[in-house]
């Protein structure tokens, strides 16, 4: 798959190097000159120049590519880059930071893909370890797995099943869950499945479909 990324900071010198070592085509965007030096010496084909800059992205061919990720520290930018690749028909996500007020986020959230919060992540990790959870699950994704949220609709089979004795295909595990329209949470020994609630799991990219299906979602 083809992808463009834009910022190759903290967060986006990571995202690129796990698509790099998947063999997917990655092409970086970023203002700083030293960035795409950095970038460029990594293997990664690398433009210098703003992430709002349509001729730009164009040149980065956004126009053929699967999806966009825009995650510099700058918010206005990111949303920009990717609207203009909404544009293009590309996939949009979209990094926030978390000390943006909820009608902020809900403001930019309903034009794009997904949102991305990397401090939220790292603090859910962080709660995770204080209530004696392996943290470790998710700090594999870095080069072994994806994340992905799930859906039970009604007449699933997991209905009624305590969240922790879910069975998932290969190493998949479930991290959160939530109920619906509510935030997602480290789920407790007690808490069951109920339909409409989201799930969401670590998993090989390759399996989702199976665990979708075990799921009956």
């Amino acid at each position: 798959m083809k992808f463009v990324i834009v910022g190759f900071g903290r967060v986006g010198i990571r995202t690129a190097r796990i698509l790099g070592s998947e063999d997917h085509d990655v092409t970086i965007v970023d203002i700083d000159p030293e960035k795409v030096d950095r970038a460029r010496e990594e293997g990664f084909t690398a433009l210098q120049g703003s992430g709002d800059d349509e001729s730009l992205l164009e040149e980065a061919g956004i126009a053929t590519i699967d999806a966009i990720a825009a995650l510099t520290d700058d918010l206005n930018v990111n949303f920009s880059a990717c609207m203009i690749g909404k544009h293009h028909g590309a996939r949009t996500v979209m990094r926030i930071d978390a000390d943006y007020r909820e009608e902020i986020y809900d403001a930019y959230a309903s034009e794009v893909d997904e949102v991305v919060y990397p401090e939220r992540l790292g603090a859910a990790g962080a709660k995770t370890a204080l209530l004696g959870g392996d943290f470790n699950v998710l700090a594999d994704l870095t080069e072994r797995l994806s994340v992905a949220t799930i859906d039970i609709p009604d007449g699933a089979d997991v209905i009624g099943a305590r969240v922790v004795e879910v069975e998932l295909p290969g190493n998949a595990r479930i991290y959160a869950h939530g109920r619906s329209n509510e935030p997602m949470s480290i789920p407790l020994p007690a808490t069951t499945i109920e339909a409409g609630d989201t799930i969401a799991i670590t998993a090989d990219p390759e399996s989702l479909d199976e665990i979708r299906a075990t799921l009956g979602a």
